[in-house]
């Protein structure tokens, strides 16, 4: 048999430039846990927004007769989700701020990483669940009159549903923190 040097494969092998031992990946890797955090912290403060704006908007939706918001459970529902998420997510905002700006953790990054991956999918299924549970009750009065009443609910429902897009995303990204973490 007889080889032909026609069709060698050439290979391009470029070495790296010396700086100190591959540094270059550890920087990589820093920057991407900065990006997590602070994407974390965003969307978290997105939803605290977003949860606190829907708690204001049901508990203000009192007018007179027929038009208040506790006397219908699916409201009283989004109000107690509008809160609990407030809650959650404050806690949360406080507790990511707090390690930003003093470097230091206030529970172990395990423990941590945990309650924000169940923290943030419980939450995200209970904002989710009291919009759609209140969407049917709204849609049935704003065939009959459309007034201030039912667009404040609908603005609630809307805000929900925002908060829950917020925590659903936190969701995945304190899914990938828990996946990585040695």
């Amino acid at each position: 048999m007889s080889v032909s040097n026609d069709s060698a494969v050439k290979i391009d092998v470029q070495q790296e430039p010396a700086t100190g031992g591959g540094g270059g990946g550890i920087l990589q890797r820093w920057k991407r846990e900065d990006l997590v955090k602070r994407g974390s912290l965003g969307l978290r403060g997105l939803a605290l927004f977003f949860s606190l704006i829907s708690f204001i908007l049901v508990a203000s939706n009192k007018h007179s007769g027929w038009e208040e918001f506790d006397k219908y459970q699916e409201y009283r529902y989004l109000l107690a989700i509008a809160i609990l998420s407030s809650l959650y997510t404050g806690g949360q905002v406080f507790r990511q701020v707090h390690e930003l700006s003093t470097g230091k953790t206030l529970l172990q990054p395990r423990i941590a990483s945990l309650i924000d991956f169940v923290g943030d999918q419980v939450v995200a299924y209970l904002l989710i669940s009291s919009a759609s549970s209140a969407i049917p009750i709204t849609d049935r009065m704003r065939e009959g009159t459309d007034n201030i009443f039912t667009d404040s609910s609908a603005a609630a429902i809307t805000m929900s549903f925002f908060a829950f897009l917020c925590l659903a995303l936190s969701a995945t990204i304190s899914g990938y923190k828990l996946s990585t973490q040695t």
